[in-house]
């Protein structure tokens, strides 16, 4: 690595590759740190239909290599490392991860956000043995069998898609009486056969040994509370920004999400942040990677104002 960097991206999700094309094609010394590879959450996506310039549609293991290369020919440098600090010192920000320390002349922070768990019996203890995120991880073992998708947003919808190509029957559990999902979302699944939408419902325990074998629900309507035997569960409740390492650095909303400026800017000068880890995120793809390219550009701008 050619020295301590300009600019440190913390995260190479679509805002942090973004981010890091932009930041080296101005000449910033950029580096990226990702803890688990290049694309985030959209490697998990077999198929994306909301990023601009594929009418077709692409896989999120094809896009997050396409940026990944996009970032290197642009001159980002890459580093694995789980970020555990971020410090100021003088004109310099550390970045404190497990294994290496990086002192830049700014940050931008684009860790994303991981799923939300229910936090109900049962949840935790069988999660790998069940209980999952990824449909399109998970979904093959299911094949032929009912499982429980929980969640009324566009994930939700999205991945009991991908699990009716595997499993006998998905139900949908959405907690509020409409969806939130996307119409497009909404007719696709109301087309396919094998997948139930039940409205103004809760699941309140997940019951199994060494698998899932049951769901406690409660129709929160009418109260009736009922056991049903399901042999997976997946949860799509939302998403938690990865925040956890900045203490109390800058300023959090009540969600724990980044407060930014329109650039992207923090409450610390020389740290930003970008995609749907900053308070007011959309969530949607093209728009975490205008987050990127907006933090780059004012990160450039404010190093531009900085004795070296």
């Amino acid at each position: 690595m050619s020295g301590d960097p300009d600019l440190v991206i913390i995260g190479a999700g679509i805002a942090g590759l973004t981010a890091a094309t932009h930041s080296a094609r101005l000449g910033l010394n950029t580096t990226v740190v990702a803890e688990m590879g290049v694309g985030g959450q959209i490697m998990n996506a077999p198929r994306i239909d909301n990023y601009p310039g594929f009418p077709d549609g692409i896989g999120g293991h094809e896009l997050g290599p396409i940026l990944h290369e996009q970032a290197e020919a642009a001159g980002a440098e890459f580093l694995f490392d789980a970020i555990e600090a971020i410090e100021i010192d003088g004109d310099r920000r550390i970045v404190r991860g497990a294994a290496e320390t990086l002192a830049a002349r700014a940050v931008i922070v684009a860790a994303g956000s991981s799923h939300r768990k229910l936090g109900i019996p049962g949840e935790e203890r069988l999660i790998g043995h069940g209980v999952s995120h990824c449909a399109s991880c998970d979904g093959p073992l299911f094949r032929g069998k009912r499982v429980i998708v929980v969640g009324g947003g566009d994930a939700a919808f999205d991945e009991a898609l991908i699990l009716s190509e595997f499993v006998g029957r998905a139900v949908i559990l959405c907690r509020a009486d409409t969806p939130r999902a996307q119409k497009v979302l909404r007719d696709r699944v109301a087309a396919v056969a094998n997948v139930e939408i039940r409205f103004s419902t809760i699941i309140e325990e997940i019951a199994g040994e060494d698998g899932v074998a049951s769901v406690r629900q409660r129709d929160v309507g009418t109260g009736v509370v009922t056991t049903e035997p399901v042999d997976g569960v997946f949860v799509y409740v939302g998403l938690e920004p990865n925040t956890g390492f900045l203490g109390d650095l800058v300023a959090l909303d009540g969600d724990r999400r980044i407060v930014v400026d329109p650039m992207m800017a923090t409450s610390v000068p020389g740290v930003f942040a970008a995609g749907d880890i900053r308070a007011g995120s959309i969530a949607m793809l093209a728009a975490v990677a205008g987050d990127g390219a907006t933090a780059a550009i004012a990160a450039a701008r404010y190093l531009a104002r900085q004795p070296r």
